[in-house]
């Protein structure tokens, strides 16, 4: 860290001088301050435009395509673990949103390792027993709205020791996982690490 300030440090040269001062201020850098100083016009993808501070679950959900409501993959509670693991492994992902027997209200959420520890360790039948068996209900999920910060959510995953988010304003609009969130921080960091060696790279007086 300290070569980057050594090599960012501001050596009579205003450029360097704001790209030291936007990155040693608050240890995220944040290009589109910088650029509205100097006057650029170009646009970014909104996620990329802001800092992490500004990123909310909702901008995670857009990447993925979840943002309408029903997008999300599910299951309902009664029926067969067998069906649920297929659900996911064919989709590759790790985790459903479990539903109540009628409409779209959430009962919880069931996932992969919920599949190995009460189904393959115990010697259960996934073919007999039904999700709600082994689901975490609803009363004992984290969650998060989709104007969460990124953040934050990541915070709750790592303090709860969990993988996946369910999403709720009101009702259930998707899922996010430690996967999808660590995605969007890279894929943030790594833009602006991009776009800074553009505008070391470019001509500016």
């Amino acid at each position: 860290m300290q070569g980057i300030y050594r090599i960012l440090q501001p050596r009579r040269n205003p450029l360097r001088a704001a790209i030291f001062q936007q990155f040693h201020g608050n240890g995220i850098f944040s290009l589109n301050k910088l650029s509205s100083g100097f006057g650029c016009g170009t646009s970014y993808p909104p996620m990329l435009q802001k800092g992490l501070e500004n990123v909310t679950v909702s901008e995670v959900l857009m990447t993925k395509g979840e943002e309408k409501v029903g997008s999300w993959l599910w299951c309902r509670v009664d029926d067969a673990v067998f069906n649920a693991m297929k659900n996911m492994a064919e989709n590759d992902i790790g985790s459903l949103v479990v539903l109540k027997p009628e409409g779209q209200q959430i009962a919880g959420i069931v996932t992969e390792r919920d599949c190995l520890k009460k189904i393959v360790a115990q010697g259960r039948s996934p073919l007999y027993t039904q999700v709600g068996q082994i689901m975490t209900n609803e009363n004992d999920l984290v969650t998060v709205t989709s104007d969460t910060n990124i953040l934050r959510a990541m915070r709750l995953m790592l303090e709860n020791r969990i993988r996946h988010v369910p999403v709720i304003d009101g009702e259930i609009v998707g899922m996010i996982s430690i996967v999808d969130v660590v995605r969007a921080v890279t894929e943030q960091q790594s833009g602006e690490l991009k776009r800074l060696g553009d505008y070391i790279r470019g001509e500016y007086y």
